[in-house]
C-alpha cells in the first residue's frame, strides 16, 4: 500500500504527467493508494496561491481526490509523530512538521511514502 506525498499527487494533474508515474498508477489499485489531509491542505495552499487556483483545485477534486483514500492525522498519527520528532531530534535530523505530520501517518498504517 503507498502514500502519495504533495509532489507526488501534483504531478498527475501537470501538463506533462510523468508517463513513468501514469504507468505505474494504471495497474496499481485504488485500494492501494493513499494520502493524507496533511498533502490535500498543501495542494489546496499551492493552489490558492497562484492565479489558476480555481481550475488546479478542479483538476484534482474531479482527477485525484475521488480515486484516493485521504487519511486523517488523528490520535495514533499524534502518537506516531511525537516518537518520530524525538527520534529524529536526538539524532540531530531536522524536519519540517508537515512532512512529519505525513511521514507519521505513513508509519501508524505501514505504508510505503512515494515522494520526490
Amino acid at each position: 500500500m503507498y502514500l502519495f506525498d504533495t509532489d507526488t499527487l501534483s504531478n498527475i494533474v501537470k501538463r506533462r504527467p510523468s508517463e513513468h508515474l501514469l504507468f505505474r498508477l494504471r495497474d496499481l489499485p485504488m485500494s492501494l493508494q493513499y494520502t493524507t489531509s496533511i498533502n490535500i491542505g498543501e495542494i489546496y495552499y499551492g493552489a490558492c496561491r497562484t492565479q489558476r487556483s480555481d481550475k488546479i483545485i478542479k483538476a484534482f477534486e474531479i482527477h485525484v481526490f475521488p480515486n484516493i483514500t485521504i487519511l486523517p492525522f488523528d490520535k495514533n498519527s499524534g502518537k506516531a509523530f511525537g516518537r518520530l520528532k524525538a527520534s529524529l531530534e536526538k539524532q540531530g535530523i531536522g524536519c519540517s512538521e508537515p512532512d512529519l505530520r505525513i511521514a507519521a501517518i505513513a508509519i501508524q498504517h505501514d505504508l510505503i511514502l512515494i515522494t520526490r
